[in-house]
């Protein structure tokens, strides 16, 4: 059994930045692969990014690569990512999730999920 806490989430402007954390409890952490989700208002659950259990291998959706990056630190049981020149579109509730999967971009291959925390970007 993992549990997952993410925080970190807020108000910034449009161009700003935030870095989101998920705490996950657990002794089998690092044999884990890490994802992040995101859902706006209205719309399904959409992938952002993933991290391997070694992080070694990461994968990204289209719309956030070159301003958002995953990182993790096993020895901590967390998961990061960093979301630089955030638009108005990346306001959602982003949630992080444990995989034993490498890297899978659909919400169905992983296993355990946080509750999500609030991003809202203002124009």
């Amino acid at each position: 059994q993992v549990q997952l806490v993410e925080s970190g989430g807020g108000l910034v402007q449009a161009g700003g930045s935030l870095r989101l954390s998920c705490a996950a409890s657990g002794r089998t952490f690092s044999s884990y692969g890490m994802g992040w989700f995101r859902q706006a208002p209205g719309k399904e659950r959409e992938f952002v990014a993933a991290i391997s259990w070694s992080g070694d291998s990461t994968a990204y959706t289209d719309s956030v690569k070159g301003r958002f990056t995953i990182s993790r630190d096993n020895a901590k049981n967390t998961v990061y990512l960093q979301m630089n020149s955030l638009k108005p579109e990346d306001t959602a509730v982003y949630y992080c999730a444990a995989t034993r999967v490498v890297v899978p971009t659909t919400p169905h291959l992983y296993d355990y999920w946080g509750q999500g925390t609030q991003v809202t970007v203002s124009s």
